[in-house]
Formats: C-alpha cells, sequence, structure tokens
C-alpha cells in the first residue's frame, strides 16, 4: 500500500490578509505555492500594477485617446499579478536564511519548510513565462524595455546586505511599469515617461520605508539593511520628502504630457493621501505602519481616476 507523505504543518503569514480566500478555499497542497507568490497579499500586485495604469492614463491623455488603452491594462493587471509572484518568489529564495531570523517573515514558505528551494525555483520559471507571454503581446520597444526590468529585480534581494537604502533599488524595479504604458503607446520614452518614472521611485521608497518599520528591530538583529533603519529619527520627514517628490513629479508629468484641471486634480488627491500617511506614522506601531503602507492602492487609484478621467473628458470637449 503507497503511503502518502504528511503535509508540511501551515503557519499563517504575519502580513497576510485575514480571511484570505487562500486560507479558506484553496486545495491545501496549493496555498504554500499562493502564499510564495503573494497571491494572499494582493496590495504587492496593485504596487505593481498601478504605475503601469498611471503611465497608461498618461499616455491616453497626451495622445488624445478617449481613454487608457483597455488591453493594455488588462495585460498590465494579468503581468503584474506573474511577475509579482515570480519577483516575491526569487526574492524568497535568495533571502530564506535572513527570513528566518525575523519575527515577520520566518513564517513564509520557505524558512519555515512548506516548500523546498528546488520546487520554488520550478514555480519562479512557471510564473516568469506567464510574464513573459503576456509581455510579447506588445510592440518590440515595449518588449525590450520589460525585458531591462530584470536587472533591478535581480540584484534586489542582495542590496539589503551591502547599501543603507535598499529601498531606491527596489523603487527601479517596482516603478519599471510608469515606463511601460507610454512605450506601449508610442514605441519610444519621452520627458512625461522619465518624470513618472521618477516620481514612481520616490513613491516607492516612501511606502516601502513604511512597511520596513515594521521590522526595525528584527532587522537590526539579522544585520539587514533598510531606510527605515538609516533615517532613524528623521523617519517622518524623509518620507515626507520622498512623498513631496513624489507628487510633484507626477505632477510635473501630467503637465508636460497636456493633462488638464481634472488630471491635476487627480494629482492633488494622490498628494494629500500621501501627506495623510506620513502625518498618521508612528514609528513604533508596526500594525499601523501596515495599514499605512496597504492604503497606498487607493492613493494610486486616485491618480489613475484623475488622469482617466482628464483624457474622457478632454476627447469629449473635442
Amino acid at each position: 500500500m503507497r503511503v502518502t507523505a504528511p503535509l508540511p504543518p501551515e503557519r499563517p503569514v504575519a502580513d497576510a490578509v485575514a480571511g484570505h480566500w487562500v486560507d479558506r478555499r484553496a486545495p491545501r497542497r496549493t496555498r504554500p505555492y499562493l502564499r510564495l507568490a503573494r497571491i494572499d497579499r494582493p496590495i504587492g500586485w496593485w504596487l505593481l500594477l498601478l504605475p503601469c495604469w498611471w503611465s497608461a492614463a498618461l499616455a491616453a491623455v497626451a495622445s488624445g485617446a478617449a481613454f487608457p488603452n483597455p488591453v493594455h491594462l488588462a495585460l498590465f493587471l494579468v503581468g503584474a499579478v506573474a511577475m509579482r509572484g515570480a519577483g516575491s518568489t526569487y526574492n524568497d529564495i535568495a533571502d530564506r536564511d535572513l527570513d528566518a531570523q525575523v519575527e515577520r517573515t520566518r513564517s513564509r514558505p520557505l524558512p519555515s519548510g512548506q516548500v523546498r528551494a528546488r520546487h520554488a525555483a520550478v514555480f519562479l520559471v512557471a510564473q516568469t513565462l506567464v510574464g513573459l507571454a503576456v509581455l510579447l503581446q506588445f510592440n518590440a520597444d515595449a518588449i525590450l524595455v520589460g525585458i531591462a526590468s530584470l536587472a533591478p529585480v535581480a540584484i534586489y534581494p542582495f542590496m539589503k546586505r551591502v547599501m543603507p537604502m535598499p529601498q531606491l533599488v527596489l523603487g527601479l524595479a517596482f516603478a519599471w511599469g510608469a515606463l511601460m504604458g507610454w512605450v506601449a503607446v508610442f514605441g519610444r520614452l519621452d520627458a512625461p515617461a522619465w518624470l513618472l518614472y521618477a516620481g514612481t521611485i520616490a513613491w516607492v521608497v516612501g511606502y516601502d520605508t513604511i512597511y520596513a518599520v515594521q521590522d526595525i528591530e528584527d532587522d537590526a538583529i539579522a544585520g539587514i539593511r533598510s531606510s527605515a533603519r538609516t533615517f532613524g529619527p528623521r523617519l517622518k520627514s524623509a518620507i515626507g520628502a520622498c512623498y513631496a517628490a513624489a507628487a510633484g513629479l507626477a505632477g510635473l508629468a501630467a503637465w508636460s504630457a497636456g493633462a488638464g484641471v481634472v488630471g491635476l486634480l487627480g494629482v492633488a488627491g494622490f498628494a494629500a493621501h500621501l501627506g495623510w500617511q506620513t502625518i498618521r506614522l508612528e514609528a513604533g506601531d508596526g500594525r499601523g505602519a501596515l495599514r499605512l503602507f496597504r492604503s497606498n492602492r487607493d492613493a494610486g487609484l486616485i491618480l489613475f481616476a484623475g488622469l482617466a478621467l482628464d483624457a474622457v473628458l478632454r476627447a469629449w470637449m473635442k
């Protein structure tokens, strides 16, 4: 009689969404892989997706289109989920020893023993192939720009060992979508796309510094570098500066693309939300920091709505 090996014990992931369908409905054998891809933490793919949507909306404003290309928006959604999962899997493979030393991350599938490294590597390849299939739907210039994004993704997991602000490298990777929506429409990169990319990098550094507040003590013990540790007592003012740069550069991008009042109001709403986050942040409140970090989905949707509505109104008024 064949004996089935027992499944490894399930452990809740510290910063996952409580009561997520992964924990309630997914087959048990798939749950560690879904957690490895961060499906139970959708904020990650939202933060990867939103710059793509901003860029697509900005391109719609500049080109006079009535709305961001809906096919592009859908492709960016699928690609963001796949590549967020691939990036997280790669990061967890590289960081599995460090993750075992940090309270918030030691329950992840690799350090907790729910998934073996070689199985995670196979899963990584599968997710990357999905992302590649999505990328190949765009024009040749967009494909080249998308492939170039792999460079910062590849080096990011190792930067937390050698530089005081690895969030800068994360910003280079997570902000890449700010280039993709524009090049997918125009086949080139112009000033509005580069301004949006620079502003998105500042946004990423700001929100990931908030996220890192959860781990300041454990990171110090494990020797992990982070901007939250680097900024120290200047934490709130540094995040405020990052967010001010993000809003200012997004405003310049919108203006240079020809956005009108509605688009700039979207930028203002985005800026107001970022300011609210900065005011509410408390350095010793890890739970509060996680809530503020997650609220960046709403901040990003405000900016997207403003830019997309600006395109709609400008086309309607022609």
